[in-house]
Formats: structure tokens, C-alpha cells, sequence
């Protein structure tokens, strides 16, 4: 080991057991909150801080209704080197504005501190830590395991399956053409990243809703944009050897490499291995719209996240050698799309994929559960007629452009909507999907289409903050933090 590394372990160390003491001294949960595309982590994390600062009701939340906790309220920014999480500005847009928040693009850091009195009567503060990172980050961790040639291999692979090899079709002409023992040319490696990247962009759009698109500063690159450790792209290379010096090989090896340490092991020393607990948001429906194809790759990212976390009950050692969150939460986001008849086949979905992710990895170390939820709830209950038939349907405002058939919803007018019920699947070791969706074909062909809808028209109480609906924000917080408070 280089003798920089060494100085960076023994440093990491050092905070690490200062971490661990500090907890002891004034107990502090750091809670990471990550999520695939689309998947409403700026809105959770907002909402989330909203019930907790007005009192939400929540009445899975046992501290809460219990009446032990006394006061929470924002504390300063507990890192100088991170941004805070812009909690007003996305308040502002949700209840104000009735606009969903931006995507999350980078790390982003907010504190709270919880006064409550434990369960034998002990007055109390709990320092809790949110850190808002972008999934696309998490997924960028399996590369730490993996050479160039093992990514390239696997990335390769994946682009010619299903709807990915029509996607990655310019992208694969440009690399037939190359040659990865010939001497290393700069243009030929802008061009591959540049064709590569427009590839993963393009697995991203709706109609397909890919998520397993690693490296992710790929599709967010911010001022890493144009540098030689984001111009790499995989090589259909020969097994069994290694690369000439001076090659293309040897050059896009080399920025791999830097990728790896410049990027991804900073992230994982920085931030992720001292995350205490973590909630992993899926866009669910997004992925049934799609097709079959959308969610079979969303189970293979949750079995890539799942294989992210070396997990287990925090001690001093593991605190200083090997930080990991002891509970994770995956959550379907958007279950207002639907009514609540169909929550828990929502929540069956997902709870299958992750208990197979699970058993694929370590992940059985930490305790886990998989919940359906609206952080945010923009639609309501109705029972609609139908000649003599009544249907459960929600009532809400589709964002413009959305559509149903011919008809294209301009973001104004409030609509029922009868949103139907998911897909069965298949019984067996494999789950398997008999429907089509938006990658097949056009709007009319798909058997699905669940809408988005604009956030809901919140008035505020006099003198007061206005209330934002929610699913099953409560045992979310009750799983995450509710042991915390007792």
C-alpha cells in the first residue's frame, strides 16, 4: 500500500472512532436517502423533514403520538464541505407552487435535532444527519470490485439484451471499429465515451426506464464534464491477455482507473460507509409502464445495490474498519397513483425483488423491509358509476402533456381516473411478466399507463404551516429512526 494511502486509511480511522465517540456523547443518526431515476427523493426528504418539524399526523410513528417527542428543529450545517439540502426552496415548490422539486445531481447534506424523552422517562437528543445522493452514485460502488476488463466484459453483455441492443446501436457500430491493441488516440476515446454515454442517456427515457447504468457521473457529470476520468468507455476486448503499452486498451484502463479512485472511493471512505441507516426509493410504476423488460432490470439494480452494502450492527471496530448501515428500507414511491386496493400488490412487487436481491448477497446481514408510499400524496379516493358498475378511482390533477388515449391533459383541470390494477406474475424461481408496455409500441399499445400528477392544493391553517398528505410516511420514519427514540 502506498504510503498516501496508508496516511488516508489512518485518517479515515481517526474520524471514524471520532464518530463513534462523539455518538456516544450526543447520540447522531446519519440517514442516507438514494433512489433510482425519478424516484422523488428531494420530495421525500422534504416531506419527511415537513411532518417532522409541524407535527404531521403520523400515527405509525409511536414517538410521535405517543407524545415523547418534545421539539425538532433545523440545526446548522454539520458539514462546511457539503451543500445543505435546499428544505425551504422545495417546500416552497411543493406547497407554494405546486411544482415538483428538481432531481437530485449531487450529494447534499441537511441536520435535524430531535428532543423526546425515552421510553423510561430520560430527556433526550437525537442529532439526525439526512444525506441526499443520487442512486446513479450508489451503483458506481460494484466498480470498486471490478478491473476493466471484467466491466467492459459485463457492460458489453447487457447492451446487446433486449431494448438495450437497439439503444446502443450507433454506439456499437463505433465500436466494431475499433481496436483496442492499436496505439491510443484521444479522438477515438472522446468519440466511444460521448456514444456510450448517449446510450445510457437513452436507456433513461421513459418509454424503457432502465436503471442499471453505471458509471454514473456518466449521466451527471457537473465539473468532472470533459475530463480524461469521464472519457472511458468499455472495449470488446480478447480474453486472456493484457494490454500493449501505449495502447487504447491500456489508455481507457488507465482512466478507468482513475475513475475508480478519484470518484468512487472517495464517495464510498466520505459518505457512504458512515451512513447509519438508508432508504432506497424505486419508481415502480415507471418501470411497469415500460414493459416487462423495465422491470426485470429494476430487480437486477436492486441486486446491485443489495450486493452495495457490506451490512450488520454497528460496533467500535466495525465503526473504525468497516462503517455500514444496520437497516435499510426499499420503498415504492407514487403509490397515489393508485388506489389503495392495489398498495399491497404494489408493495408484494417489490417486497419479491428484494427478498431475491437479498438472498444474492450480504444484504440478509441488516434488517430490512419493503414499504409502498407517497411522501407527498397528490390524489384522493373517489368510487366512479359506470352504467351499473362502480370502480375505485383517484381524483387528481395531471401534469401537463400527460394523456390517456387522444386525450392530453394540459396540468390544470382536476380528473377522475380509473388507474386498474398491476400485473400478476408468474409463481416460480423466476418472476415472469405477461403484459405489454411503452417500449413495445406507442400509448395505445401498452397495457399500462399510469399518470403523474401535479402536487395537491394545500391551504394553510391561520398563522399555521400547510399540512402535506402522505402514505405511509409514518412506518417509514417508525422502521428508520422510531428504535432511535425509545
Amino acid at each position: 500500500m502506498a504510503f498516501d494511502d496508508i496516511l488516508e486509511e489512518a485518517r479515515l480511522a481517526g474520524r471514524a472512532l471520532a464518530d463513534y465517540g462523539g455518538g456516544l456523547m450526543r447520540p447522531t443518526l446519519r440517514l442516507g436517502v438514494t433512489g433510482l431515476s425519478r424516484s422523488g427523493k428531494t420530495i421525500f426528504i422534504t416531506a419527511l423533514i415537513h411532518a417532522l418539524l409541524h407535527g404531521t399526523r403520523l400515527p405509525v410513528f409511536e414517538a410521535l403520538t405517543s407524545g415523547r417527542i418534545a421539539r425538532v428543529r433545523l440545526a446548522p450545517q454539520p458539514d462546511a464541505a457539503i451543500p445543505r439540502f435546499e428544505y425551504e426552496k422545495h417546500l416552497r415548490d411543493l406547497a407554494d407552487l405546486r411544482q415538483w422539486p428538481e432531481s437530485t445531481r449531487a450529494i447534499s447534506e441537511i441536520r435535524i435535532e430531535i428532543d423526546y424523552q425515552t421510553k423510561r422517562g430520560r430527556e433526550r437528543t437525537l442529532t439526525l444527519d439526512i444525506v441526499d445522493y443520487p442512486g446513479e452514485w450508489l451503483l458506481d460502488l460494484l466498480l470498486l470490485d471490478k478491473t476493466y476488463e471484467e466491466w467492459s466484459a459485463e457492460a458489453i453483455a447487457l447492451s446487446r439484451e433486449g431494448p438495450r441492443a437497439a439503444l446502443a446501436a450507433q454506439w456499437h457500430i463505433h465500436l466494431n471499429s475499433l481496436d483496442p491493441k492499436a496505439k491510443a488516440d484521444e479522438q477515438h476515446a472522446i468519440n466511444a465515451s460521448k456514444l456510450f454515454t448517449e446510450y445510457l442517456i437513452a436507456c433513461r427515457d421513459e418509454r424503457f426506464a432502465m436503471n442499471l447504468l453505471p458509471p454514473g457521473r456518466f449521466l451527471m457529470p457537473g465539473d468532472l464534464a470533459g475530463s480524461p476520468a469521464v472519457t472511458f468507455a468499455p472495449l470488446d476486448l480478447p480474453r486472456g491477455e493484457t494490454a500493449p503499452s501505449g495502447s487504447l486498451w491500456e489508455m481507457m484502463a488507465s482512466r478507468y482507473e482513475a475513475y475508480r479512485a478519484r470518484v468512487v472511493r472517495p464517495f464510498f471512505r466520505e459518505h457512504f460507509a458512515r451512513l447509519d441507516r438508508q432508504i432506497v426509493l424505486a419508481d415502480v410504476l415507471s418501470a411497469i409502464n415500460s414493459g416487462p423488460e423495465a422491470l426485470s432490470d429494476l430487480e437486477q439494480t436492486l441486486s446491485a445495490i443489495a450486493a452495495c452494502f457490506n451490512t450488520g450492527r454497528r460496533t467500535l471496530l466495525s465503526s473504525i474498519f468497516k462503517p455500514r448501515a444496520d437497516k435499510i428500507l426499499f420503498a415504492a414511491t407514487k403509490a397515489d397513483h393508485l388506489h389503495h386496493l392495489q398498495h399491497d400488490r404494489l408493495e408484494n412487487i417489490l417486497a419479491r425483488m428484494v427478498k431475491r436481491a437479498a438472498s444474492r448477497s450480504e444484504l440478509l446481514g441488516a434488517k430490512t423491509d419493503a414499504i409502498a408510499i407517497a411522501a407527498v400524496r397528490a390524489t384522493r379516493e373517489a368510487v366512479v358509476t359506470r352504467g351499473s358498475e362502480k370502480l375505485p378511482a383517484i381524483v387528481g390533477t395531471p401534469l401537463a402533456g400527460e394523456r390517456i388515449g387522444e386525450e392530453i391533459f394540459d396540468g390544470t383541470r382536476e380528473t377522475a381516473i380509473f388507474p386498474g390494477a398491476l400485473p400478476e406474475f408468474v409463481e416460480g424461481e423466476n418472476m415472469s411478466w405477461k403484459f405489454r408496455g411503452l417500449a413495445a409500441g406507442s400509448h395505445d399499445e401498452s397495457d399500462f399507463r399510469f399518470l403523474k400528477f401535479r402536487p395537491p392544493l394545500v391551504e394553510a391553517p391561520a398563522g399555521g404551516e400547510p399540512a402535506l398528505p402522505h402514505i405511509r410516511l409514518d412506518r417509514a420514519l417508525q422502521f428508520l429512526i422510531g428504535d432511535r427514540l425509545e
